[in-house]
C-alpha cells in the first residue's frame, strides 16, 4: 500500500512556484485553530479530489472508488447534508492545485483528497490562501502540518502500535533490519522513535540493498546481531512483495528462528493471501484495521456497488464520516484544525482514528498473527483513544 504514494518535494514542485511562497503555511506545523466557519442548517459543501485523468495504471479504479466510498458515507450519515463536489487531478500537482483554488473560490469549506504526496502538497498550498483545511489521502508525514492532515495509515502509528504490544509482552531489546531504499529508511526511523516512547531497547539496525543478493548478504549480519545482547525480537520494515519472502526463509535457516526470536512486521503480512503459508511468517506480530470493521465495510460497498472497494477507497469515506460527526455537532466552527483534531477521533472503515495536531493520524489497530497459515488476532483493535472519552 505504501508505493501507491510519491514523496513530496515541497516547495520545489516548479508548476506551483508563483505561490510557492505560502509552502510553509500549508507543509510546516503551525498554530492550530484556522478554518472556514460553516452552516451546519444547510449543505456543507466538501470537494473531493481525486486522481481522474491520470496516464498511470489504476488512478481510474482508484477515483470511482473513492468516490463511491464518499456517496457511501454520506448515504450513512443522519441530519447532515454534504454537497459532494468532485475535480479530477490527473494525479498531476499543477491540476491539483487548480482543482483545490477551484473549489474553495466555488465555496468548499474543506478538501478531501488528494491522493499523491505531490498533488496533495499542491492543493494544501493553495486551500491554505482560503483558510481551508485538507484532509488528504497520502500517507507521507512530510507534507502534514499546517493546513493538510493525511488520512492514509502511516509506518509511524503502526510502529507505536507494535512496539507498545511488544513492551506488554516482556519483549524489550529489538533489533531492526530494513531495506536501504527511502521507505525502509523511513520504516527504520519510525520504529526507533517508537521504541524510545515505549520503553523499548533498540540494540542496533541492519540495512540492505533491496536485491537478492543484498538480502543474503544481511543475513550473516542479522545472525550474529541477535545471537548476542539479548535480543528478543526483530523487527522488519519488509513487505510482501520486496524482501519478506527471502528473509523469512534464509533467516529460519541461519538460524534465526520466529520461535527463538519474534519475528515483527511493519507492514501487512496477510496480502496478499499466498503469504500466510510462508514458513517463516507463522506466529509473526503485525498490525492491522480492525478485521470485523473492515470486512462489514468491504461487504456493504460490494452489495452497493458490485465490486470490491480499492484497498484505500475507504479513506474517502474516513474523511466523511469525520467531517459529519463534526457537522453534525451543530457547531460553527465544526471544520476549523482544532474541531479536526479533537481528541476522541471518529469512525471509520476500519476501526477508530484521530487526526493528530502535527497532521498525521492515529488509528486503532490490531495485533495479528499468523498460526497454521490463518489469521489470527491476539490483541484486539481499541474501541476508544486513552483519555478521550467514548
Amino acid at each position: 500500500m505504501f508505493a501507491v504514494f510519491k514523496r513530496a518535494r515541497k516547495a520545489t514542485l516548479s508548476a506551483i512556484a508563483a505561490i510557492s511562497t505560502f509552502a510553509l503555511a500549508a507543509c510546516d506545523p503551525i498554530a492550530i485553530g484556522g478554518g472556514p466557519t460553516i452552516n451546519t442548517s444547510k449543505p456543507v459543501p466538501v470537494a473531493l479530489l481525486v486522481p481522474r485523468g491520470s496516464a498511470q495504471s489504476g488512478d481510474s479504479v482508484l477515483a470511482q472508488s473513492l468516490e463511491n466510498a464518499a456517496r457511501l458515507a454520506i448515504a450513512d450519515l443522519q441530519g447532515v447534508q454534504i454537497d459532494l463536489r468532485i475535480y479530477d487531478t490527473a494525479g498531476d500537482p499543477t491540476r491539483a492545485a487548480a482543482a483545490a483554488t477551484e473549489a474553495v473560490n466555488g465555496g468548499a469549506r474543506i478538501i478531501l483528497g488528494p491522493v499523491y504526496a505531490e498533488a496533495a502538497n499542491a492543493a494544501g498550498i493553495a486551500a491554505a490562501r482560503k483558510g481551508v483545511n485538507v484532509l488528504a489521502f497520502s500517507n507521507t508525514t512530510s507534507i502534514a502540518g499546517g493546513n493538510v492532515f493525511i488520512l492514509g495509515p502511516t509506518y509511524d502509528n503502526t510502529a507505536r502500535r507494535l512496539t507498545a504490544y511488544a513492551k506488554s509482552q516482556g519483549k524489550n531489546n529489538i533489533l531492526i533490519a530494513g531495506g536501504n531504499n527511502a521507505s525502509g529508511l523511513a520504516g527504520q526511523a519510525a520504529i526507533r522513535n517508537a521504541a524510545a516512547q515505549s520503553g523499548v531497547n533498540v540494540s542496533g539496525s541492519i540495512g540492505y540493498e533491496l536485491s537478492q543478493k543484498g538480502v543474503i548478504n544481511a543475513i550473516p549480519q542479522i545472525r550474529s546481531a541477535t545471537g548476542s545482547g539479548g535480543v528478543d525480537a526483530l523487527f522488519l520494515t519488509a513487505t510482501t512483495a520486496g524482501a519478506l519472502p527471502l528473509l523469512t526463509q534464509l533467516l529460519p535457516e541461519a538460524g534465526v528462528k520466529p520461535t527463538d526470536v519474534q519475528y515483527i512486521g511493519l507492514t501487512r503480512w496477510d496480502v496478499p493471501a499466498q503469504t500466510l503459508a510462508l514458513p517463516g511468517v507463522q506466529g509473526s506480530w503485525f498490525a492491522m484495521p480492525d478485521p470485523g470493521k473492515a470486512r462489514g465495510f468491504r461487504d456493504r460497498y460490494e452489495a452497493t456497488y458490485g465490486n470490491a472497494p480499492h484497498s484505500i477507497g475507504g479513506l474517502a469515506y474516513d474523511g466523511i464520516a469525520a467531517i459529519g460527526a463534526l457537522v453534525g455537532a451543530g457547531k460553527a466552527d465544526a471544520l476549523t484544525a482544532a474541531a479536526l483534531t479533537q481528541g476522541a477521533g471518529f469512525h471509520g472503515t476500519g476501526g477508530i482514528f484521530r487526526l493528530r495536531p502535527d497532521g498525521t493520524n492515529d488509528r486503532g489497530l490490531a495485533i495479528a498473527t499468523i498460526q497454521e497459515q490463518k489469521v489470527v488476532i491476539i490483541d484486539a483493535a481499541p474501541s476508544s483513544f486513552p483519555g478521550a472519552g467514548s
